[in-house]
C-alpha cells in the first residue's frame, strides 16, 4: 500500500484529504508547514507526499528543496491554485504531478498510484501549461522576475482584479477592508509598471495567469 504525507496548512482539509482516500492509501502522518513537513519527510520517508503549494515557511518547493532525508520520495501537488507560475515553478522545483483540489477522491487516489509507479499527473488545463512552457510559449523567466517583486497578497489581489473581481467583490473573497484591497492594487500597478485595471488584465493573459 502507498504511504502517504499530507502536507497542507488547513487541518480541515487534510481531515477531507484522510477521508477521501479511506483504505486505498495508508497516510503515515500530517503536517502544516514547511518545518512539519520536513521532519515527517525524514521520519517517515514516505512514498508520495501531497503538497500544497502555499505554506507557511517558505511554500512547497522550500519542502522539495529541504528534502534531504527522503530522496525516494515523490512529491505531488495539490494546490487551489491554477496559476501558470505555481504549477510551473513547483515542477520546477521536482514535483511529479499538480493536481487542484477540485479534484474527485478517486481521481486523487488514482493520481497517487501513478506518481508512486514514476508517471507525471497533470489536471487536465494545468497540462497544457506545462507543455507551453516546454515549448517557449511561455516566458516563465520573465513571469517568475515580474512576480517576484509581488507579495504574497498582491499576487491574490492581483489575480482576481485582473479576472474581473470588483473590489468589493475582492475583499471579501479575502477578508480584507476595501481601502486594503486599493492600497494592494497600487502597489501592484506601481511594481509592474502599469496604469489601469485594462492593462493589468492584459499582462496577466499574456502570462497565461488567468
Amino acid at each position: 500500500m502507498t504511504r502517504v504525507l499530507i502536507v497542507d496548512d488547513h487541518a480541515m482539509f487534510r481531515a477531507g484529504v484522510r477521508a477521501e482516500l479511506g483504505a486505498h492509501v495508508q497516510v503515515v502522518a500530517e503536517a502544516e508547514d514547511v518545518p512539519t513537513a520536513v521532519a515527517a519527510l525524514a521520519e517517515h520517508r514516505p512514498d508520495v507526499v501531497l503538497l500544497d503549494v502555499h505554506l507557511p515557511g517558505g511554500g512547497g518547493v522550500e519542502v522539495m528543496r529541504q528534502n534531504t532525508a527522503s530522496p525516494d520520495t515523490r512529491f505531488l501537488a495539490l494546490s487551489v491554485s491554477d496559476a501558470a507560475e505555481d504549477v510551473i515553478g513547483t515542477i520546477r522545483g521536482g514535483a511529479r504531478g499538480y493536481v487542484t483540489k477540485t479534484i474527485t477522491g478517486p481521481e486523487l487516489i488514482a493520481a497517487i498510484g501513478r506518481v508512486a509507479e514514476g508517471d507525471a499527473v497533470f489536471s487536465p488545463r494545468l497540462a497544457g501549461f506545462v507543455l507551453d512552457a516546454f515549448a517557449g510559449n511561455i516566458d516563465i523567466a520573465a513571469v517568475d522576475e515580474d512576480l517576484d517583486r509581488l507579495t504574497e497578497r498582491e499576487r491574490e489581489v492581483m489575480r482576481l482584479i485582473a479576472r474581473g473581481y470588483a473590489y468589493k467583490e475582492v475583499a471579501k473573497e479575502l477578508f480584507i477592508s476595501i481601502k486594503t484591497v486599493e492600497t494592494h492594487m497600487s502597489s501592484v500597478l506601481r511594481k509592474l509598471q502599469l496604469s489601469s485595471r485594462h492593462e493589468l488584465t492584459k499582462w496577466a493573459s499574456d502570462r497565461r495567469l488567468l
